[in-house]
């Protein structure tokens, strides 16, 4: 299912989880361990960048009108694909492949004992592609938590948050593929004291990885 001939570091963690579920957060915790974080939403806009072919692609595929003063328009973007998913398929098939070599490289530089991949919408993809991940560090909170974290954090309707909520996967299909879970329903001296935990045993795991991989 990988993208074939990449390599990837000895060993990589996936961290998913649904929107507003704290990700985020959880990650940055993991930065100050020392352990490099590979973002698949800030790889989305890197590989969008003036000049860079996705763009030219994007244009080609919705229209030129989407491309402002040589930058994507992400916002009308994101409004002609939200309610068409055969338009979010094709906009899918031009970003994705170039979001995961770009993840699979800066994992693959990482100078940490091993690295994080952040990749939000990792159970929508039903794990086609990423079988070059060791791990996978799931995000969790109830929906009803998502959905008041969701409206404070984007000043918007009820409404549009349960449409946002239901375009994604469901918190069962996350457990079921998830190695490890973070409840991010408690304090932030909570959550601390899980990416502490989780650092010491992916440190233990990246150690024997690269033992087996030597020999």
């Amino acid at each position: 299912m990988g993208d074939a001939g990449l390599t990837v570091a000895n060993f990589i963690v996936a961290v998913t989880g649904g929107i507003a579920s704290g990700k985020s957060a959880v990650t940055a915790l993991f930065s100050r361990h020392g352990i490099v974080i590979a973002d698949a939403d800030v790889a989305a806009r890197k590989i969008v960048e003036p000049g860079q072919p996705a763009l030219a692609e994007i244009a080609a595929c919705f229209g030129a009108h989407l491309v402002v003063n040589g930058e994507l328009d992400r916002q009308s973007l994101r409004l002609l694909v939200f309610d068409d998913p055969q338009a979010r398929k094709r906009l899918e098939a031009i970003t994705h492949p170039r979001i995961r070599q770009l993840l699979i490289k800066e994992c693959t530089d990482a100078d940490s004992p091993y690295a994080i991949a952040a990749i939000p919408l990792l159970a929508e993809s039903n794990g086609k592609h990423y079988d070059w991940l060791d791990r996978i560090l799931l995000v969790d909170v109830t929906r009803d938590l998502q959905k008041k974290r969701l409206v404070s954090r984007d000043k918007i309707t009820e409404a549009l948050a349960d449409k946002m909520l239901d375009a994604q996967a469901s918190r069962e299909q996350r457990f079921a593929m998830a190695h490890d879970v973070i409840c991010n329903m408690h304090d932030l001296d909570s959550l601390k004291h899980c990416v502490e935990r989780l650092d010491r045993r992916y440190r233990q795991l990246a150690s024997k990885a690269g033992s087996a991989k030597i020999r």
